[in-house]
C-alpha cells in the first residue's frame, strides 16, 4: 500500500518540497511548497482519485489534467493557475501549479462574511474564467472556495480544472458546493459550475455555506439534494443572482449572460454611489459640434447627460470599462508578457503563465501582411492618426501634458487624471485616466515579456472579448501599423454598457527588448466621429512619449 505523504519537508517525485499544509477538507489538502529544481514557491494539491464514470478506458488523471490546462491557459488569460507537473499514486494524486496571487476564499471565510459589492466582483472574476472555460467545452465540476484564489485587489484565479475524469463521475471534494443533480449522481453539465458559483457567493455574504457540512460527505451531499436552501440574509441586491444560481432544477438556473448583468450592475451602483457625476467638462466637444441640433451652449454642463440625452457621467465611464471590466483586465494580463509556455509535461518543468504576444506588425512597405480577421460590424475603421512633425511642441487648449511616476507622458483633457492603477511583479503596469462626469477613459499599459506579432494578440484575445462585453462587434480588420517607427497594431470594437453603446481602438507597439505599450481610448459610439473625439485621439497618438523617448 503506497504511503501517503503527509509531512513537511518529503519530497513529491523527487522535486517538490513540501512546506506546510494550509488547507485541509474532504477529499483534497493543500499545501505551500517548493520546486527544488527552480527554486520557485509552488501549491501542491493532493486530492483523492475521481472516478471515471462510464468511460471504458479512461485517459490518465496526468493527461488529462495537462490537456484541460494547455487548452485553457490562451483561453482565460490569466484566469487559471498554470499546472506544472501532475504526479499519480494509488488513490490519489498531486497537482503541482504556480502560486496564484492572493489566498484561497476558504482562508478569507475564515475571517468571517465580505460585503455584496466585493463578493459581487470575485463571482464576476469566477464567471469570466467559467465563461471562457465552458466555451472551450471544459466544465470544472469540483468548483469550491479552496479552488478560487482572490487578492486584495479581487484579482480571480482558479484552479483545479481536470480533476473529474468525466460528465458522470462522482465529485470528490467540497461537497457543500455540489449541485444537487451531482448529490444524486447524475453528472455535473456547466450549469454545477454555475451552482457552486452561486454557492461561493452565498458563502462570502453569509459567512456560512448554503448547505452545512454534515461530517460525512454522502451525508452533505443527501442536504444539498434534499434541503431548501435558505434566502441569504446580507446579500443585499446580489440575493436574486444568488438565488438564481441556486435553483434546485438545472434547467431553471439564470444563464451566465443574465449573471453577468446583474453582477455588474451593481458594480456600477456602487461606484455611482461613491463617485456622484458631475457636469460634462466644456471640453467634450472644443469644436461645437452639436450634431443633435441644439444651439450653441444648449444644454452645456447638465449633469450626467450626453449629447445624445443619454445618461452619462461616472457609471457610465466604469460601464465603459465594466462591459469589458475582465476584458480590460485581460488586455493587461495579454500585454504584460507574464512568463510562460504553452503547457507542461507530466515531469518536465513549465513556465508559470502561458505567454501571450503582445501586438505587433511588421514594418510598412512591400511584403506587409493584411490585417487578420474577418470585420465584424459595419463601421469603417478609423484612420490611423500618424504623429505630427511638430509633436510635443504645441499643445491645443484644454489639454495639458501628464508625467506619469511609471515614466511616460501624455497630454490629457483638463481636469483628466489617473483613476485606476495596476501593477504585476514583473514590472508591467496598466494606468486608466478619465474625469467624474465624462464618460471617455484612457487606459495606459507597459508590458515586459512580449511576443513579435501585434496583430496576433488582438486576435487571440478576441474570443475573450467577445465573451465579457455586452454587445461586442469589432470594426474592420486587425490593422497592422508603424507607430513612430515602432511595430504596432490597432483594433475597435463596439460594446454596450448600461444602455450606452461605447467604441475602442486599442493600439499596441513594441519599443524594443520584449517591451512594449498599448494605449486604449474608449468614448460613446455616437460621439466617435466629432471633431472633439478626432481631436483628443490625435493630441494622445502626437503627444505620448515613452521613457526613452
Amino acid at each position: 500500500m503506497a504511503k501517503a505523504h503527509d509531512s513537511a519537508g518529503e519530497l513529491i517525485a523527487g522535486r517538490y518540497r513540501l512546506l506546510d499544509a494550509f488547507l485541509r477538507e474532504e477529499g483534497r489538502v493543500l499545501w505551500h511548497g517548493e520546486d527544488t529544481a527552480f527554486g520557485r514557491p509552488v501549491v501542491l494539491t493532493r486530492s483523492r482519485a475521481a472516478g471515471h464514470g462510464g468511460e471504458e478506458t479512461p485517459e490518465p488523471a496526468a493527461d488529462r489534467i495537462l490537456r484541460t490546462a494547455e487548452i485553457l491557459g490562451p483561453a482565460c488569460h490569466g484566469g487559471v493557475a498554470a499546472v506544472l507537473d501532475v504526479v499519480e499514486e494509488p488513490g490519489f494524486l498531486w497537482t503541482v501549479t504556480e502560486r496564484p496571487p492572493g489566498a484561497p476564499l476558504s482562508e478569507l471565510l475564515l475571517h468571517g462574511r465580505v460585503d455584496h459589492v466585493r463578493a459581487a466582483g470575485i463571482g464576476l472574476g469566477v464567471l469570466d474564467v467559467l465563461t471562457a472555460a465552458h466555451r472551450e467545452g471544459v466544465v470544472h465540476r469540483e468548483l469550491g472556495p479552496s479552488q478560487v484564489w482572490s487578492d486584495e485587489h479581487d484579482t480571480v484565479t482558479v484552479t483545479g480544472f481536470g480533476l473529474t475524469a468525466s460528465a458522470d463521475a462522482p465529485r470528490v471534494t467540497a461537497p457543500s458546493y455540489a449541485s444537487p443533480e451531482q448529490a444524486r449522481g447524475e453528472g455535473g453539465a456547466p450549469a454545477a459550475d454555475l451552482w457552486a458559483l452561486g454557492a461561493m457567493m452565498y458563502a462570502l455574504v453569509e459567512g456560512r455555506p448554503a448547505v452545512r457540512d454534515r461530517g460525512e460527505a454522502e451525508a452533505t451531499l443527501r442536504a444539498v439534494d434534499r434541503l431548501p436552501v435558505r434566502a441569504p440574509r446580507s446579500a443585499g441586491p446580489l440575493a436574486p443572482a444568488i438565488l438564481g444560481l441556486l435553483r434546485w432544477d438545472p434547467v431553471e438556473r439564470v444563464p451566465e449572460a443574465v449573471v453577468r448583468e446583474s453582477l455588474t450592475r451593481i458594480l456600477r451602483q456602487n461606484f455611482e454611489e461613491v463617485t456622484p457625476p458631475e457636469p460634462l467638462p466644456d471640453l467634450l466637444d472644443p469644436a461645437g459640434d452639436h450634431r443633435d441640433g441644439r444651439a450653441e451652449g444648449e444644454g452645456k454642463g447638465q449633469p450626467g447627460r450626453s449629447r445624445g440625452g443619454l445618461p452619462v457621467g461616472r457609471p457610465v465611464l466604469l460601464g465603459a470599462a465594466l462591459a469589458v471590466t475582465v476584458a480590460g483586465a485581460l488586455v493587461f494580463a495579454s500585454m504584460d508578457g507574464l512568463p510562460g509556455g504553452n503547457g507542461a509535461s507530466a515531469s518536465g518543468p513549465a513556465a508559470s503563465r502561458a505567454a501571450t504576444r503582445a501586438p505587433s506588425a511588421p514594418p510598412t512597405g512591400a511584403g506587409a501582411p493584411a490585417g487578420r480577421g474577418t470585420p465584424t460590424a459595419s463601421a469603417k475603421p478609423s484612420p490611423s492618426p500618424s504623429p505630427s512633425a511638430t509633436a510635443g511642441t504645441t499643445l491645443p487648449s484644454g489639454f495639458s501634458l501628464y508625467r506619469a511616476p511609471q515614466g511616460f507622458a501624455v497630454a490629457l483633457p483638463s481636469g483628466w487624471k489617473p483613476v485606476e492603477t495596476q501593477s504585476s511583479d514583473d514590472l508591467a503596469y496598466r494606468v486608466t485616466f478619465g474625469a467624474s462626469g465624462d464618460p471617455r477613459t484612457l487606459a495606459v499599459t507597459y508590458s515586459t515579456q512580449l511576443g513579435p506579432d501585434p496583430v496576433a494578440v488582438w486576435s487571440d484575445l478576441e474570443p475573450s472579448l467577445r465573451a465579457v462585453s455586452t454587445g461586442y462587434e469589432r470594426v474592420g480588420a486587425i490593422r497592422p501599423v508603424t507607430y513612430r517607427g515602432m511595430k504596432g497594431a490597432d483594433m475597435e470594437w463596439y460594446s454596450v454598457s448600461q444602455g450606452v453603446r461605447v467604441r475602442t481602438l486599442g493600439r499596441g507597439f513594441l519599443i524594443g527588448g520584449h517591451r512594449g505599450f498599448s494605449l486604449r481610448w474608449t468614448t460613446p459610439a455616437d460621439d466617435w466621429d466629432t471633431a472633439a473625439n478626432r481631436q483628443a485621439l490625435k493630441v494622445f497618438f502626437d503627444s505620448f512619449r515613452t521613457g526613452t523617448q
